[in-house]
């Protein structure tokens, strides 16, 4: 079910918790791919509603995913993945295709072309976070790559506060280890949690997170590794074009050439059958009223 639209920093009604409380500002559009609510808006604009979000009162966690092609298509073949984004506080467009396919099934409303990028929205939202005193805490990724990432945010964002960091071990967590993550991460003082896990592990644990602590958790995806520059970064021409997914797999197509082959089947399969169904759910039955209905 679509969603119709929210104040910037207002609670946004995508999911079971909802966002605290911030600035009034013009109503966000929320649109449904393939059954997940997406808040349709700039990069600076999401930026801007995470900050306020995260600097609001502590009432409650608020989750927040990045979503792209493959992110989708993974929850349209795990009901539980589906759930989850369904009751996400926010959820974001990332990838480029996401973009398109609600711009082709969405037509009678006005929606950004732009994607809201994981690692534009993280360098955003730690240079906005500076003057609001932000506390910000890194979760996932190697320890080399935590400290070549803490090393360039210090050099952009000299007054970012890093109140953590944390790399965790490749393999699910013990009970006991999850517990004392969370309570390193509670006593930090942490307003922001960025996971980069990989998906879906990332969206699992930003959701956990919010569910059990008063802090923005954000499932960013491979910006850690990006921002930090140990990971090579597409061309801008690449990216804005919906080709960033064919650079990725230039580098590591053992890794990822099934993701893309069979993911982004699934994901355009997910768009078409959603769109069937919505347009049947608006279309009347004109069998019903005879020939002359």
């Amino acid at each position: 079910m679509a969603r119709h639209g929210v104040a910037v920093g207002s609670p946004l009604p995508t999911g079971g918790r909802r966002p605290r409380a911030g600035p009034a500002g013009p109503p966000l559009p929320v649109v449904s791919c393939t059954g997940v609510p997406i808040t349709a808006c700039d990069p600076g604009v999401a930026a801007r509603v995470v900050c306020a979000q995260a600097a609001g009162p502590s009432v409650s966690g608020v989750d927040v995913h990045l979503c792209n092609a493959y992110t989708l298509a993974l929850a349209d073949r795990d009901p539980a993945l589906h759930s989850l984004l369904r009751r996400a506080a926010l959820n974001l467009p990332d990838g480029k295709a996401v973009v398109w396919a609600n711009q082709l099934t969405h037509r009678d409303r006005r929606l950004t072309a732009d994607r809201v990028y994981g690692p534009d929205l993280f360098r955003a939202v730690f240079r906005l976070g500076q003057p609001l005193r932000l506390r910000h805490y890194l979760l996932g990724c190697t320890e080399p790559v935590l400290a070549a990432l803490q090393e360039r945010l210090h050099a952009d964002y000299p007054d970012a506060l890093v109140v953590g960091l944390d790399s965790p071990p490749f393999r699910p967590l013990s009970d006991p280890e999850r517990r004392a993550q969370t309570d390193r991460i509670r006593r930090s003082g942490a307003q922001l949690v960025w996971v980069g896990l990989g998906t879906p592990k990332q969206d699992w644990e930003a959701a956990r997170l919010a569910a059990e602590l008063p802090v923005v958790a954000v499932a960013v995806g491979a910006a850690f590794e990006l921002v930090a520059g140990t990971k090579r970064q597409a061309p801008l021409w690449m990216q804005r074009n919906g080709l960033e997914w064919g650079f990725r797999l230039a580098q590591e197509p053992r890794r990822l050439w099934r993701r893309y082959l069979f993911g982004n089947a699934r994901f355009l399969a997910a768009v078409l059958r959603a769109h069937r169904r919505r347009v049947a759910a608006v279309t009347p039955d004109r069998r019903a009223a005879g020939p002359d209905g």
